[in-house]
Formats: C-alpha cells, structure tokens, sequence
C-alpha cells in the first residue's frame, strides 16, 4: 500500500492520529522536501513518529518515482507532504504510477495553506484563482500571474498568492557544467511580492494602463500559518512591502470585493488602522 499522509502546516504533532498510525507501520517512509517546509526539522519529525524519513526532492520525485513505489506492492510506504497531498502541489504522478503498477493507494488528508488562509478572516469562497509568484531573474521576469489577480479582482474575489520557494536549486553554469553544486535555499518574503507586484504597476502605467491592482489596493500578509509564532498583517500593497514578518513561509492575500464582516476581521490585523479603512471602503459588497 502506497500512502500519502498530509502533515499540515505546523509541527510534528500536526500529523492526525490516522496519519501517524500509517507513518509507524509503514517500512519506508518519504518526507517530500521540496514544495513546502514545516516549522520544524526532519530530527524533529523523526523523533515524534518513530521512524527514519527518507528526504526526497524534486529530482527523486519526479524522475526516480519508481524506486519510492519500489516493493509498494507487498509492503507499506508512506510519502509526508506538509500541507495536504492534494493541496497546493499534487502528486497526481506519484498516484497515476501506482496505479499503473497495481499499488493500492490511500491518502490521509490535512489542513493546507487553501483552507488554513481563512484565519485572516476572509470566505473561503470569495477567493479566485490561486496564483503563483516567481523570483524574478535579471532577464527573467514573467507578468502572467498579475493578469490572473487582476482577473480575480475584476470578479470581485480573493486572490491567495503562493510565494515561490527555491530549494535544492542549481545556478546555470553548475548545470551547464553538470556539476551537483546546489544554491543555499531561499524563501521570497511578501516584501519581495510586494515589490514585483509595484513593479509590474509602474510597467503597466508606462504602457498607458492604469491597472486594476494600485498601490493602495488592500492586501493581507500571512506569515508560518499554523504555527504558534503565526503572523497577519493587512494594509495597502505598498504597505506590504516593508512589513515585518520574520522567517518563512509567507503567503500573500490581494483582495477582491470585501463582506463588512470581512472588513471587521482584516481590522484585527491592520497595519495602520486610518489608511487601511480609507482604502478598503472602496471595495466592499
């Protein structure tokens, strides 16, 4: 039996009960370590469930899938994803494989970043499309996901921004060059969203547009949701760009049309109460 067990977005107790009892009779067991990061170490995780954890990246997720699914069949395996299996990066592969092979599979489900962005106080279901944010490169520097949020926006929704995570990466000459020499890992802030987002504003407007995101369009800032040091911040997308929020994983919410209850709850989390309520007025049902 293959099983997919969902940590959440904590630490090693948030696994469920279900899930830590397939974890400890499985005879291997992956921890994806690529898509997401949970507030604690793999040690960590190691000592909680009693079971050695096999790291497995992108590379072994992706290319070397078979030797995870290896023996599946007349053995259990379990593959840890923080977050849910199916939250905000399937493995629809890993599954479609076991399938092929004739591996049995269950999944165990936990809360993600989808769900878990509700504690800000905006509906679940005003939210569009989720959308993500790359690192922009000197030459590299892709717009496509400021279409989608406006989109979102025009149609009155939510838009839950997943910042880009670089783990495991290597530069282009070690890849060139075929060396397995990896970039220490990075985390984009919402400050650094924040700034790419004013960029493509400041584009924008120099094309002769005049976007339906602005600077003072209200966004909220989530910071290592789930976790006890959890941080929110809301306030004008300008105001994003210099709030503190320490260490990863931020999330970045661009807002559509808001509930007077929705509005009530982002005050909880404002970043200065008098520039937030002129801003946010502007845009509630």
């Amino acid at each position: 039996m293959l099983y997919l067990v969902g940590l959440g977005l904590g630490d090693a107790k948030d696994i469920t009960v279900k899930g830590l009892e397939a974890v400890r009779r499985c005879r291997r067991v992956y921890l994806e370590a690529y898509t997401s990061v949970l507030t604690v170490g793999k040690e960590a995780l190691e000592e909680f469930y009693g079971r050695e954890l096999i790291l497995a990246d992108r590379e072994t997720v992706e290319q070397e899938a078979d030797s995870i699914l290896k023996e599946a069949d007349v053995c259990d395996v379990a593959f840890l994803v923080v977050g849910d299996p199916f939250g905000a990066t399937t493995h629809s592969d890993l599954v479609l494989r076991a399938v092929k092979l004739g591996i049995p599979y269950t999944v165990i489900h936990n809360a993600s970043i989808m769900n878990a962005v509700g504690c800000c106080g905006l509906q679940l279901y005003n939210f569009g499309e989720t959308v993500s944010i790359v690192f922009w490169t000197d030459t590299w520097k892709p717009e496509s996901f400021f279409d989608k949020i406006e989109k979102n926006r025009q149609n009155g929704m939510h838009t839950l921004c997943l910042l880009d995570i670089k783990v495991k990466e290597q530069s282009l000459e070690n890849l060139m060059k075929g060396r397995k020499i990896y970039e220490p890992p990075r985390y984009m802030s919402v400050n650094q969203a924040a700034e790419q987002l004013l960029a493509i504003i400041q584009n924008r407007r120099l094309q002769g547009e005049e976007p339906e995101i602005t600077e003072n369009t209200v966004c909220v800032a989530l910071a290592r949701v789930g976790a006890p040091d959890q941080k929110i911040a809301s306030g004008t997308l300008c105001q994003m760009s210099t709030v503190e929020l320490g260490g990863p994983l931020h999330s970045l919410i661009v807002t559509g049309t808001m509930h007077p209850l929705e509005l009530e709850m982002l005050k909880l989390f404002s970043v200065d109460s008098s520039s937030f309520e002129n801003n946010a007025f502007q845009r509630t049902a």
